[in-house]
């Protein structure tokens, strides 16, 4: 453990700045996988059957997500060796930019094929800043956090993302209405008026205090990524396991789910976003409740339980579908997300900064992070083709492959926070007084502003 015992005091200034920034990407980044399930396939591929035109869209999905390890790379290296705080705007800006830019581009009727090839182009470059962004926002917030509350705030961080996949769905909802291209072109290009507001909170946050404290004692590393894959690749191979069985398991649960309550006619586009915004507005409650919960009994317990929920859960639920009710696809998408991705997602926040060291933080929680990005940007196509072959029973299987997986990765995976940890933070906190804490806190701030 380090940084500030009791907090920086400005930890809930930081929380809210890096979940702004978290609702921007995540609306950015994931509301074109609700585009492409709906709407890109017929824009950018219409020379294609319905099945194949959806396919090619969630091709292009997975480009994004393959360009995040390429992005956690950098985004992690700089967050090491220059601060976690100049990582957090200029990947915010590379993404307002990108995200607009797709609601100006030209369809496949207006320009060929000059049109999905741009579409790509863009895809990539929003995987480049999606790949950059996690790694600064959770560590500035785990590093402002007081000992005992770091699942917390860091799972304020992660409420981020429903809510900008709830704002990029109600977006979506409002504009189904729309004539034409503009039922998804408005969603786009609204993303600039999000990235501007991000932008003027992000731009007041304040480094964080672990990293100044690495940085003042010498610890930088001339290269933070190939130490941490020298040192720490076991934990980066965990840390892919773990997140593979929320993200990917989230890209058949919510993001295919989209596309085959479509295409075997069980609900409508508006019946579909709706369900999802439902669960969206549960899971930014449910997402901060996970991520307290394991400041209480741990990281590892969570994770535990709720990858052999999810196990359980991979019939049943395409099960619950088939019965062609509302009422299901709602229970469906609520239980989904605000058990088997927010859990999952509550608990990464504190979990994986705290399996690296404090100088390779950064490079070593994005490489986990975001690595395990390629298997979630490939399944809903993999899924797709396993569909084609076997009905949805392929679907559940490969979801319930990705639940095993995680569960596999949860046992090889030490606890950080367990009994003797908390027993341990909690006698330091006790012993240091938090008004004298503060006071040397302001000395080191006014000592550290003289020196610069």
């Amino acid at each position: 453990m380090r940084g500030p015992v009791h907090g920086t005091g400005d930890q809930l200034r930081v929380a809210f700045g890096s979940t702004a920034g978290a609702v921007i990407e995540a609306y950015d980044f994931i509301g074109f996988g609700t585009a492409a399930g709906l709407y890109l396939g017929a824009a950018f591929f219409p020379n294609t059957n319905p099945i194949i035109g959806t396919l090619s869209a969630f091709a292009t999905l997975g480009v994004g997500f393959v360009a995040r390890p390429l992005g956690g790379i950098v985004g992690g290296h700089l967050g090491d060796k220059v601060g976690r705080k100049p990582v957090l705007v200029a990947s915010l800006i590379v993404m307002g930019l990108a995200t607009f830019l797709i609601g100006c581009l030209p369809t496949y009727s207006q320009v060929g094929v000059a049109a999905p090839a741009l579409l790509v182009t863009i895809r990539i470059i929003q995987g480049l800043a999606y790949g950059a962004e996690w790694g600064g926002a959770i560590l500035m917030t785990y590093e402002h956090s007081p000992w005992m509350q770091r699942g917390r705030y860091t799972g304020y961080v992660q409420a981020g993302f429903p809510v900008g996949l709830l704002m990029a769905n109600l977006v979506f909802l409002v504009s189904v209405g729309l004539p034409g291209d503009w039922k998804w072109r408005v969603p786009f290009l609204f993303s600039m008026v999000l990235v501007i507001i991000g932008l003027i909170i992000r731009s007041k946050v304040p480094e964080s205090p672990v990293f100044d404290e690495v940085k003042e004692s010498g610890e930088i590393v001339k290269s933070p990524i190939v130490q941490v894959i020298k040192e720490d690749w076991r934990n980066i191979l965990r840390g892919i396991g773990l997140r593979i069985a929320e993200t990917a398991g989230y890209a058949i649960s919510i993001t295919y789910m989209i596309s085959y309550l479509k295409e075997a006619k069980i609900t409508d586009n508006m019946g579909a976003i709706l369900a999802l915004c439902v669960a969206s507005a549960m899971g930014i409650v449910a997402t901060s409740f996970w991520g307290r919960l394991t400041d209480r009994i741990g990281r590892r317990p969570l994770y535990l339980y709720v990858t052999l929920f999810n196990i359980a859960w991979a019939f049943p639920m395409f099960l619950l579908v088939n019965t062609k009710t509302f009422i299901a696809v709602l229970i469906v998408f609520v239980i989904s997300y605000c058990i088997s991705q927010n859990a999952l997602a509550g608990a990464q926040g504190s979990w994986f900064p705290e399996l690296f060291t404090a100088n390779t933080r950064s490079s070593g929680a994005s490489l986990a992070y975001q690595i395990s990005a390629m298997v979630s940007g490939i399944t809903p196509f993999a899924v797709t083709l396993l569909y084609l072959n076997f009905g949805w029973v392929g679907a559940a299987s490969l979801f319930l492959a990705y639940s095993l997986l995680g569960l596999v990765a949860t046992l090889v995976t030490r606890e950080t926070w367990g009994p003797k940890e908390r027993a341990e933070a909690q006698a330091i906190t006790d012993a240091t007084p938090i008004d004298q804490y503060h006071v040397d806190l302001a000395a080191t701030r006014a000592s550290r502003a003289a020196r610069v």
